[in-house]
């Protein structure tokens, strides 16, 4: 293969030794630095991703940033460099098994994944101070060396794979399904945001900071405690969708034994607004310590006043029907009754109040109403869409063919109208494209179907 070509030759002073891995990003070689006899990993990158040279000027910017990162649960960056119109990247070599592998063998503890996560969140902090975001956190990110030590791999290289233009966005998502890396060795390149550890705002495609990190680590440390990941679809798109909407099922109902701790920090991590995470790393990094303590002492830490405040704050925002527009206007009409009874207020002008409210509550009970048909209005617009059926408060959206473009622009217009209710449950939206004819045949004929293109037919 040619990816072999480059065994047993030499690149600059770096002696091939064996190819190791292959990527979405490349390939990689181990081989040994001659100059200072040590074993390095070199990546060698695809010619496709480095053929832009303003996308590849700002990737060797951004690499070079976060080689000047050092910190022992970092994988040092040592070089990035172009000889013969090919573009490589020299990085510390770490020898040991990924998270990933690990899982698979069930050789991790309940102590074991808190020291892991412990040691990644620290070297996260350290990063975040320098303005440098992973993008691609997983367990196959993160090896562990044969002593323990958790290295985090492929800093910052997962900039390259950020579409640089609108056409690129409309790669199928098919093209953002995970990439396994190779166990016992440096792991191989990565594409973007791997599917089932992205935060919500990579799903929708939004603008990523320092909590985007944060959630992947929190879904990298479920997986370790319950062998399992916290959102999975059958395919990328059920997958996006359930990052973006759905909860997670706490740690302590999977596995009865876990501290409530744990299932808090989890908890927070995985929030679905960056807003409601840890701020940063090193928080989260202390409240793991504090954790780990109480592991090792046997002590179970009860919940403080304020955090439990903050989860009964969480929940109520969260879990109620009405949300928390919803939650501002009840303590509004409480608030009003309250007036009413204890003031001296007219019953004639009481009347006038009360005509005032009904039509009120009529125009934001129907508001929900009035968003729905101007979001079929604007979906209905997209080329790829044939048919749009409401049920409730679930929307299907069906195309020709779910490409990641109209499923961050759909996701984001079902977005936008959650943020805008005032009660009632959110909306929640499923993309479509492997719906066999007969059941959109069946669908076509069911009532709540809101928009059909006009090249659909009838059978």
């Amino acid at each position: 293969m040619v990816e072999d070509s480059l065994v047993s030759k030499t690149i600059k002073h770096y002696q091939v030794d064996e190819l190791v891995g292959r990527g979405g990003m490349g390939v990689v070689y181990r081989a040994r630095d001659t100059k200072l006899n040590r074993p390095v990993a070199i990546k060698v990158l695809k010619p496709d991703l480095t053929a832009n040279p303003d996308r590849l000027q700002r990737f060797i910017q951004e690499a070079r940033s976060a080689a000047a990162v050092t910190h022992p649960s970092i994988a040092q960056v040592y070089e990035i460099d172009t000889v013969d119109e090919m573009t490589f990247i020299v990085m510390e070599f770490v020898e040991g098994q990924t998270v990933g592998h690990l899982i698979a063998k069930k050789e991790l503890d309940l102590i074991g994944s808190v020291e892991i996560t412990l040691q990644v969140a620290e070297g996260l902090s350290k990063a975040h101070k320098s303005n440098i975001i992973h993008r691609d956190i997983k367990s196959d990110n993160i090896m562990v060396t044969h002593d323990g030590h958790a290295k985090l791999l492929d800093f910052g290289l997962a900039k390259l794979l950020e579409p640089s233009s609108d056409a690129e966005k409309t790669l199928t998502l098919l093209e953002h399904a995970p990439t396994k890396t190779m166990p016992q060795t440096t792991a191989a390149g990565t594409i973007m945001g791997t599917t089932s550890y992205m935060s919500p705002e990579q799903a929708r495609g939004q603008t990523l900071s320092y909590p985007s990190d944060i959630f992947s680590l929190g879904i990298v440390l479920y997986e370790m405690v319950t062998g399992e990941l916290p959102f999975e679809g059958d395919s990328p798109l059920d997958t996006m969708h359930a990052i973006a909407f759905e909860e997670a099922r706490p740690v302590t109902v999977i596995r009865k034994n876990l501290p409530p701790e744990l299932h808090r920090i989890i908890a927070r991590c995985l929030r679905k607004r960056p807003e409601d995470r840890y701020p940063d790393a090193g928080e989260l990094a202390a409240d793991l310590k504090r954790l780990k303590a109480d592991i090792e002492s046997g002590v179970r830490r009860p919940f403080s006043p304020a955090q439990k405040i903050d989860e009964l704050k969480y929940w109520a925002m969260t879990s109620l029907p009405v949300g928390p527009q919803g939650i501002m206007i009840v303590a509004l009409i409480l608030v009003v009754a309250a007036i009413l009874i204890f003031t001296d207020i007219q019953w004639a002008n009481l009347l006038w109040i009360g005509i005032l409210g009904l039509l009120l509550f009529r125009y934001i009970k129907n508001r929900k109403k009035r968003m729905l048909k101007r979001f079929i209005s604007q979906v209905s617009k997209i080329k790829a869409v044939r048919a749009i059926r409401i049920k409730e408060d679930s929307i299907t959206v069906i195309v020709d063919k779910a490409q990641a473009s109209q499923y961050i622009r759909i996701n984001s217009l079902v977005d936008e109208i959650n943020r805008k209710l005032y009660f009632g449950r959110h909306i929640e939206v499923a993309v479509r494209d492997d719906l066999p004819e007969e059941e959109f045949q069946h669908m076509l004929r069911e009532t709540g179907i809101a928009f059909v293109r006009d090249d659909v037919i009838l059978r």
